[in-house]
């Protein structure tokens, strides 16, 4: 009986020289920059779990604990009701439901968009498909801002004002998504393809069959980064909206809080979890997914 061991992949060849680098340097680094090291790394990581905490630990605080000195860390009872006043101050219903749709359809819309760009660059040949693709990447380089004019009169133009249709369809196309999953789909074999070419399989069927599977693992990874995208976008939602109906709940925090003032801070901690609670829980339990795409990605 015989045995085929599999050699690793290029990406565990890169990690397993950096492991055996970093464990080389380590044992021959002075104490003193070990210790220097160990201390700025424990300063980078309370600058972002400070926040995050008191966020969280606020959220469940009565306003004597928020506004007491000193700080109390842990709150000495448990206050719900800050959830109970920010959803009877605020629509937060109907703005979890727009942010839903608005997130859920502009992601899917974005990365079908994505998918067949980063197909055609890849595996169309046409004359000025490089220029083309320069101009893309070149888009990236601009700030999104640069275009709120000229989309807001459009949409305007086309009475998407304060619609569904108005706050998705200006930004499903994403020339980032597209890069990646470009460069994922220039690894793929092209004689896998040829072979589908003479079987009688088209440009659509060879992607749906053959490239979308086999790029899936990038496709997850541009899912994810457009998903937190979309439920965090705030400028676009403020200015083609204009009732509270039609908010999502990046903008409900303003409405929120021009309820609640800035004496009954509790309500908006709890308001600001209500938000930021769903996309923080997808990142930590996906983060080892996009961090590995985007590594993946960058050596191919």
């Amino acid at each position: 009986m015989t045995t085929t061991v599999r050699s690793p992949g290029p990406l565990s060849r890169l990690r397993a020289g950096r492991s055996q680098q970093r464990r080389s340097a380590d044992l021959h680094r002075p104490l003193w920059q070990t210790i220097v090291l160990t201390a700025l790394v424990i300063a980078s990581l309370l600058v972002f779990l400070v926040p995050i905490y008191w966020l969280f630990s606020g959220a469940v605080k009565s306003n004597a604990d928020i506004y007491s000195w000193p700080l109390k860390w842990v709150p000495t009872s448990l206050h719900l009701d800050n959830f109970r006043s920010a959803w009877e101050a605020a629509p937060f219903d109907r703005f979890l439901i727009n942010s839903l749709i608005t997130t859920s359809v502009g992601t899917a819309l974005e990365m079908v968009n994505a998918i067949l760009c980063a197909y055609a660059f890849a595996f169309v040949h046409v004359r000025i498909k490089r220029v083309l693709f320069l101009f893309l990447i070149g888009s990236m380089m601009l700030p999104g801002h640069v275009t709120l004019i000229v989309n807001y009169i459009t949409v305007g133009n086309l009475g998407w004002l304060n619609t569904y249709q108005g706050m998705i369809l200006p930004g499903i196309g994403s020339a980032f998504a597209m890069f990646l999953l470009y460069q994922q789909m220039r690894t793929i074999d092209p004689e896998i393809l040829q072979a589908a070419e003479v079987d009688g399989a088209g440009h659509l069927r060879r992607m749906v069959l053959i490239v979308v599977p086999m790029s899936w693992p990038m496709i997850l990874t541009a899912t994810l980064i457009v998903l937190v995208g979309k439920w965090n976008e705030y400028v676009w939602p403020l200015i083609v909206t204009s009732t509270a109906s039609m908010r999502t709940l990046p903008i409900g925090l303003l409405f929120l809080r021009s309820q609640e003032g800035y004496t009954n801070w509790g309500a908006l901690l709890a308001g600001t979890v209500i938000a930021a609670g769903p996309m923080l829980l997808l990142f930590f339990l996906a983060q080892r997914r996009i961090i590995g795409g985007m590594a993946a990605g960058a050596l191919k």
